[in-house]
């Protein structure tokens, strides 16, 4: 059985910036720094013309972690880092949403030992910042 590629959040009536700043607070505060932005808006805006909702993408880090999954095995990197996308609803633009990967998903396409501890300790810490945004924006609500 195939674990579920995301853990999802969506906020109704939160304006994208104040999401997206509490977001990184949250991060941060769960041991991650964010390494790389991609405004996905601004780039198909630039690069094809395309209308979009706002969307970035972060790329989460944390370091020590890292540093295991990639002791572990050198190929784990093809999955770093951690992606957490803050996006407009494209059907609702007053619903911000919040998806971050399940790092559960690295313990599936390898079974180098020790990938499967550092994962399920990265979703740990991607959950308790997703609880930390349900805490301060209202309860979010559970996608999956």
């Amino acid at each position: 059985m195939l674990t579920s590629p995301g853990l999802s959040r969506s906020y109704a009536g939160k304006p994208f910036d104040d999401v997206m700043e509490r977001t990184r607070a949250a991060l941060a505060e769960c041991g991650f720094g964010v390494l790389t932005e991609i405004d996905v808006q601004g780039t198909l805006r630039e690069k094809l013309g395309v209308a979009w909702e706002r969307y970035v993408i972060l790329g989460a880090c944390n370091p020590p972690l890292a540093h295991r999954a990639l002791e572990a095995t050198r190929q784990i990197g093809l999955l770093l880092p951690c992606n957490v996308v803050v996006r407009q609803d494209a059907a609702d633009p007053s619903v911000t949403v919040v998806e971050a990967v399940n790092p559960a998903v690295m313990a599936e396409v390898t079974d180098a030992p020790g990938v499967a501890a550092v994962a399920q300790e990265a979703a740990e810490r991607l959950e308790a910042a997703l609880a930390l945004l349900d805490e301060e924006l209202g309860c979010g609500m559970r996608e999956f």
